[in-house]
C-alpha cells in the first residue's frame, strides 16, 4: 500500500492484515500516519497504490479525532436514536456506556449546546452500544478524566474477551494501550513495525532492536532504557511476564540507576527555594460566588512532586491558578516564599500569544538561560533537542507551528524562564509516546518542585512521587496512588439501580466464578503442571541461546551477502514462533498454578 501527500510520502509499500480478535495498539510520531492509516483500514481514504480489502458485510465502528455530532437533538437521541426508554433501559451495555462515558451529563441538553470535549464523548458512547467486527477508536481518552480512562480501559478488556471482534486504538495514552491491547503496531516512516504485546512489551522489544543498531540511536536506547527501569520496578501488574522475559529486561536494566536521584534534588531545590515554598491554610475558591475549592490545606515542600487527580470540574486548574496567584481565594491564607518563582503551562498554551509572530529560534535567544542538575548543564540547544525541534523548525513562526510543536515549545520557554516552582495542567495533550517519553526524562533532571494535573495515569505516575486527589472540593492525599482514588471517588449516577461503579469494574478481580480455575496443591494435576513448567523453562533458556548465537552470526555477515542472510533470519523467525508458542502455554500455566498472578 502507498499513500502520498503533495509535500511527502505517508506510507511506502506497507503491507499488515487484521485478524479476528485481535487487539492492536498504533503508535508513532505525530506526523506519521497514524490516524491516516485508520482512515484507509477504515475505508474513508484510498490508498494511491495497493489495496486495503476486507471481506464482505464487515461492520466498522469508527471514532475519529473531529466531532461528528451537531444539531439541536438530545444527548441520548444522539447515542440511542429515537429507540423508546423502555427499550434501550433493558439493555446493560447501553446503560452502562451511558453511565460510564456519559454520567456527568444531562440526556436532555441538546448536542449543539456541549463543549467539543462533551461531544465527543456523546460520539464515543454512540458508537459503543453498537456491536462491530472491528471498533477502531482515535485517541478515545481525550476530554476523559482518570476514572472515566479506567471505566473505558475495562470496559473493553470484558467485551474483547469474549467474541471476536477486532479492535484497533490510537493513542498516547501508555497505561491505557497496556490495558487493552496485546499488540503493537508502530507508524515509522512510511512503514508499520508490528511487536507483541501491550505498550510494556513494546519497550522492552523496541530496547531490543535498538542495541542492534546502537550508533543511530543511542540517545533514544538511553530514554528507552530509563522508562523501561522504571516499567520493571512500577507496578506489580506489570510483572506477569514469562521468566525469560523478565530475566531480559533486568539484564537491560541492570546497570540503570533509578530515574531520579531523590537526595541530589532535594537538595538542590532547598538552596533554589530555602524551607518555605507555598502554604495554603483552609483556602476556599471559586467563580461567580460559586466556590469549587472548600477549606483546602496544604504545605508544598522544596523539591515535592505531586500529581493531581480529580473528575472534570472539580476544580484541578482551579488549584493551579490559586497556586500561581492569578485566582484569589475567596477565604484562607496564602503564604508564599521570597524566592518562588513559578513556571505555568496552561492547556491553551496561552503563554505563547506574546511571541505569536516571532520564529521559534528568535524565541529561544530570547531566552539564552540554561540550568544545572547536578553535574549536568540543559542547555538551549539540547532541550531544543530532545524536544524534537529540527533546523527546518527553528525558521517557523510559532503560529505556524501544530498544537504539539506549540505543546512542547511552550514547555521549553517554561523550563528556560528558570522557575523553581513548575504547575503543569495537562501537559500531554497533543503529545506523541516518544515526546512523553523524553518529557519525562527531562522532568526527572528538573531541581524544583513540581505540581502536575493530568488524566493521563501514565505520566503521573512516572513523573510524581505522591498523588492526592480533589474530591468535593476537598483535596485528600493517596498514599496508595491513583488505585486508591478509583475506589474513593463518588460514584457517577446512574439510569439502573443495577449499573455497577465502574471504578469497581477495573480496579477489582474477577469473582471466584469466573477467575481461572486453579489446581489444588500437592494432587497429581499439579505436580505434573510443575514438571511441564520446568521442561518449558529450560527449553526457553535453551531458544534464547541459539537465537542470541545467530544474532551474533548475523551481525558479521556482510549485508550484500543474502542468500546467507536471509537462511539466518529464517531460523531466528522459526525460533521465535516456537518461543511465543511456549511463551503462551507457559502462561496458561501460571495461572493455573499461582492463584492471584
Amino acid at each position: 500500500m502507498y499513500l502520498e501527500y503533495p509535500t511527502r510520502e505517508v506510507f511506502a509499500g506497507v503491507s499488515a492484515s487484521l485478524s479476528a480478535g485481535d487487539r492492536i495498539g498504533i503508535v508513532g510520531r505525530n506526523g506519521e500516519g497514524k490516524s491516516t492509516l485508520l482512515k484507509l483500514l477504515a475505508g474513508r481514504l484510498q490508498p494511491d497504490r495497493g489495496d486495503v480489502i476486507a471481506r464482505n458485510g464487515l461492520r466498522i465502528g469508527y471514532v475519529d479525532q473531529s466531532d461528528q455530532l451537531g444539531g439541536e437533538h438530545s444527548v441520548l437521541q444522539a447515542v440511542v436514536g429515537d429507540v423508546d426508554d423502555h427499550q434501550w433501559a433493558r439493555d446493560p451495555k447501553v446503560r452502562d456506556v451511558l453511565s460510564g462515558v456519559l454520567g456527568d451529563i444531562d440526556y436532555d441538553t441538546p448536542v449543539s449546546a456541549l463543549s467539543g470535549g462533551q461531544t465527543r464523548r456523546v460520539s464515543l458512547a454512540s458508537t459503543l452500544i453498537h456491536d462491530w467486527d472491528v471498533l477502531m477508536l482515535d485517541e478515545p481518552t481525550n476530554h476523559l478524566d482518570i476514572a472515566s480512562v479506567s471505566w473505558l480501559a475495562g470496559h473493553l478488556k470484558k467485551r474483547f474477551a469474549k467474541n471476536d471482534s477486532a479492535l484497533l486504538v490510537v493513542t498516547h495514552d501508555r497505561w491505557f494501550l497496556d490495558q487493552v491491547t496485546d499488540q503493537t503496531w508502530e507508524v515509522n516512516r512510511q512503514q508499520i513495525s508490528a511487536y507483541e504485546g501491550g505498550y510494556a512489551a513494546y519497550v522492552l522489544q523496541r530496547m531490543e532492536r535498538g542495541r542492534q543498531e546502537q550508533v543511530r540511536f543511542a540517545r533514544s536506547q538511553n530514554l528507552l532504557r530509563k522508562e523501561l527501569a522504571w516499567l520493571r520496578r512500577g507496578a506489580p501488574a506489570r510483572t506477569t511476564k514469562p521468566k525469560f522475559r523478565i530475566e531480559a529486561a533486568e539484564s537491560l536494566i541492570a546497570t540503570e540507576p533509578p530515574p531520579r536521584d531523590q537526595v541530589s534534588l532535594s537538595r538542590l531545590a532547598t538552596q533554589r527555594l530555602g524551607k518555605t515554598v507555598l502554604e495554603l491554610d483552609d483556602v476556599w475558591a471559586g467563580y461567580d460566588d460559586t466556590d469549587i475549592l472548600r477549606g483546602v490545606t496544604w504545605n508544598i515542600a522544596p523539591g515535592e512532586r505531586t500529581g493531581i487527580v480529580a473528575a472534570n470540574g472539580q476544580g484541578k486548574t482551579t488549584l493551579l491558578r490559586v497556586l500561581e496567584g492569578s485566582l484569589q481565594p475567596t477565604k484562607g491564607r496564602i503564604k508564599r516564599g521570597k524566592t518562588v518563582k513559578i513556571g505555568s503551562l496552561d492547556q491553551r498554551d496561552g503563554g505563547l500569544e506574546p511571541w505569536w509572530d516571532k520564529r521559534v529560534a528568535d524565541l529561544v535567544a530570547d531566552h539564552k538561560t540554561s540550568y544545572v542538575a547536578g553535574k549536568a548543564e540543559y542547555t538551549p540547544s539540547y532541550l531544543l533537542e530532545q524536544l524534537g525541534f529540527g533546523s527546518a523548525t527553528l525558521s517557523q513562526h510559532v503560529s505556524r507551528l501544530s498544537g504539539g510543536q506549540r505543546r512542547r515549545l511552550n514547555i521549553l520557554v517554561q523550563l528556560l524562564a528558570e522557575p523553581n516552582v513548575l504547575l503543569l495542567d495537562e501537559p500531554t495533550n497533543d503529545l506523541d509516546t516518544d515526546m512523553l517519553t523524553a518529557l519525562e526524562d527531562l522532568l526527572d533532571s528538573w531541581p524544583g518542585t513540581l505540581i502536575v494535573v493530568s488524566h493521563d495515569r501514565y505520566l503521573v505516575e512516572r513523573v510524581t512521587d505522591q498523588q492526592y486527589a480533589l474530591i468535593d472540593g476537598n483535596l485528600r492525599h493517596l498514599p496508595r496512588g491513583i488505585d486508591e482514588y478509583l475506589q474513593l471517588r463518588p460514584t457517577t449516577s446512574s439510569n439502573s439501580s443495577d449499573t455497577k461503579n465502574p471504578a469497581d469494574q477495573s480496579t477489582h478481580q474477577p469473582s471466584s466464578s469466573t477467575a481461572s480455575p486453579r489446581l489444588a496443591p500437592g494432587s497429581k494435576e499439579h505436580r505434573l503442571a510443575e514438571k511441564e513448567q520446568g521442561q518449558i523453562e529450560r527449553r526457553l533458556a535453551k531458544l534464547q541461546t541459539e537465537r542470541a548465537a545467530l544474532v551474533e552470526e548475523m551481525a558479521v555477515i556482510d549485508p550484500k551477502e543474502w542468500e546467507p542472510l536471509s537462511a539466518l533470519t529464517q531460523q531466528v523467525d522459526t525460533i521465535d514462533q516456537e518461543i511465543s508458542e511456549r511463551e503462551m502455554r507457559w502462561l496458561e500455566l501460571v495461572a493455573l498454578l499461582e492463584p492471584g498472578a
